[in-house]
């Protein structure tokens, strides 16, 4: 049996909310609509494979 190394291929952004500037993280393979926590602007849509962003990305973690 071969063992392989997989590496992680997980990403998140640190995005900011453009209306009232809260940020928070958003999975850049997200399957459903995000909002943000406070005002409810959408941050983030599926589109079949990688999330369309659509606040300012501040940082990327992976």
């Amino acid at each position: 049996m071969v063992h392989q190394i997989r590496e992680n291929r997980s990403t998140f952004f640190k995005v900011k909310c453009p209306d009232c500037e809260h940020e928070q993280l958003v999975f850049d393979h997200a399957s459903s609509v995000v909002v943000c926590v406070v005002c409810g602007k959408v941050l983030a849509e599926p589109s079949g494979g990688k999330a369309t962003v659509t606040a300012e990305i501040l940082a990327e973690y992976k």
